[in-house]
């Protein structure tokens, strides 16, 4: 039976993941900051060390990972009040991120599964779906900690032997979901008229079942051995088609109307909020080739299933 280490277990990602893993018949624990917040079949271990300070010293007695899945981290936020978001994404991202792993390392675990971000490559792609080996944009400090925590992970696994596999995902959603995408929900909900008419630009979104089952297979499958893999839902929706798909099965049909992309661009120059303007009209696709290729992956649920399972969500918590 094949033993994984989740930390941020009891997280939007990691609660699903937990369960898939003891679904699947692996033996699980959850590494978290707070007491009783796993999901059931999940042993649990609470560290309150900030960014795994001290962890290799308090690691328990006879827990022996075969592999661990690394969720905790800082999270990109719109409005970061820290005085040099670099070093506090940094910390956390990077340097907790590699204590981890030597902690883990020294205790048994042979394979480290980094859930990264798209984000470590670009806001955009550029007018292709992003490869695993493009040229990377990291364009902000949430981006570029994750990318420089996947270098240094690659780089303490070619030093130590550990068999590091990353995984980027794009925005992910599903019950229990929150910033831009609940807001988006709440706009619908509420009857709000949304600017987004005219917004065509196509992005990549996976539901949250879906990275959970991916991330089983790059935990349990021997041929993700040191891979890196962009992992998304089969269908890129605009925004647009998105938001009208909420509507459907949240039954308030979403109110859009056109706004030129330039009125929107210059909006959001004069308020200072371009940069979620951008992400919200720019085109951000990824290409998920290597995963089907290699582990032979394909997403278990549609979008329209994903959307309509976090609609159910929503509509029963209103």
């Amino acid at each position: 039976m094949t033993h994984v280490l989740v930390s941020g277990a009891n997280g939007f990602v990691g609660q699903v993941l937990t369960r898939a893993l003891v679904d699947a018949g692996c033996s699980v624990t959850g590494l978290v900051r707070r007491a009783a917040s796993c999901a059931d079949g999940v042993a649990e271990w609470v560290h309150g060390g900030k960014d795994f300070a001290g962890l290799a010293d308090v690691w328990p007695q006879g827990l022996r990972p075969d592999c661990v899945v690394h969720l905790a981290a800082r999270v990109h936020v719109m409005h970061d009040d820290a005085l040099d978001p670099d070093a506090a994404f940094r910390a956390t991202n990077v340097e907790g991120t590699l204590r981890l792993a030597a902690a883990a390392r020294q205790n048994g675990a042979r394979r480290f599964v980094f859930v990264s971000s798209i984000k470590a490559v670009a806001e955009s792609d550029g007018g292709r779906p992003l490869r695993e080996d493009d040229d990377v944009r990291a364009e902000d400090a949430y981006g570029r900690s994750k990318r420089e925590a996947e270098q240094a992970l690659i780089r303490y696994g070619d030093e130590t032997g550990l068999d590091v596999v990353i995984v980027r995902p794009p925005l992910v959603y599903g019950p229990q979901v929150r910033a831009n995408f609940l807001r988006l929900m709440d706009g619908i909900w509420r009857g709000m008229p949304l600017p987004l008419g005219t917004v065509r630009a196509r992005r990549s979104l996976v539901y949250v079942g879906n990275l959970a089952d991916a991330l089983v297979c790059c935990a349990t499958d021997p041929r993700a051995a040191h891979q890196c893999f962009h992992v998304a839902d089969s269908d890129d929706s605009t925004v647009a088609e998105l938001a009208r798909m909420l509507g459907r099965h949240l039954q308030k049909p979403a109110r859009l109307f056109p706004v030129p992309v330039g009125l929107l661009q210059l909006a959001g120059r004069l308020t200072g909020r371009l940069p979620q303007i951008d992400r919200l009209i720019g085109s951000l696709q990824v290409d998920t080739t290597r995963i089907r290729t290699v582990l032979g992956w394909q997403p278990r649920y549609s979008t329209d299933d994903g959307l309509a399972a976090t609609a159910r969500w929503y509509r029963s918590t209103h």
